[in-house]
């Protein structure tokens, strides 16, 4: 597998090794000592699958602990616009983002440690992300940043002349500036 760190040092790209013949293919999507040969040394505890429709934009979700969540991400159909923003004040990349078109063709997958909050946009179709995160969610320790806050300033690719389709949790999302953030 090939691990690139991305302009936010602590979340990598993952391109896995990938094995086809006339049957189809096979890869390793998660392999413990090969990724924390990588430094991801994660312990994950809940694997998570969602569906979505073109359009929808998912995000930007969080949790605070003791429910923090790592989550290695990687679509398994059609093709999405994965960001992450770090939310560590004490980080020289504080407030900014970073984003990657992840898609089923790529197998890519992103590594997005905790602390960092999570969404992605929908570009195809539908699309399915199944992501392995490092611990269970709840509820009362989920945040929702705004997708569309100024002060962070994510370009997603929306499609034009339509709004993105969202949850009312992630329509009601907070500005980074009234968010919980991380020391």
């Amino acid at each position: 597998m090939k691990v690139a760190p991305t302009e936010i040092a602590d979340v990598v790209s993952i391109e896995p090794e990938v094995f086809t013949d006339q049957r189809g293919f096979f890869f390793e999507s998660w392999h413990a000592e090969k990724f924390a040969q990588e430094g991801i040394t994660a312990r994950f505890v809940q694997d998570n699958h969602s569906m979505s429709e073109m359009g929808t934009l998912r995000g930007l979700h969080y949790q605070v602990p003791p429910k923090a969540q790592g989550k290695l991400v990687r679509v398994i159909r059609g093709t999405v616009f994965d960001v992450a923003v770090d939310l560590r004040r004490s980080s020289p990349t504080f407030g900014k983002w970073v984003g990657l078109w992840l898609s089923a063709e790529s197998k890519q997958s992103v590594w997005i440690p905790s602390r960092f909050a999570h969404g992605f946009y929908v570009t195809t179709p539908q699309a399915e992300v199944v992501y392995k995160s490092t611990d269970v969610y709840s509820p009362a320790d989920e945040r929702v940043i705004r997708w569309d806050d100024p002060d962070i300033g994510v370009e997603w690719p929306l499609l034009e002349g339509q709004e993105p389709l969202l949850s009312e949790k992630d329509a009601a999302g907070l500005k980074l500036a009234e968010a919980d953030c991380f020391p």
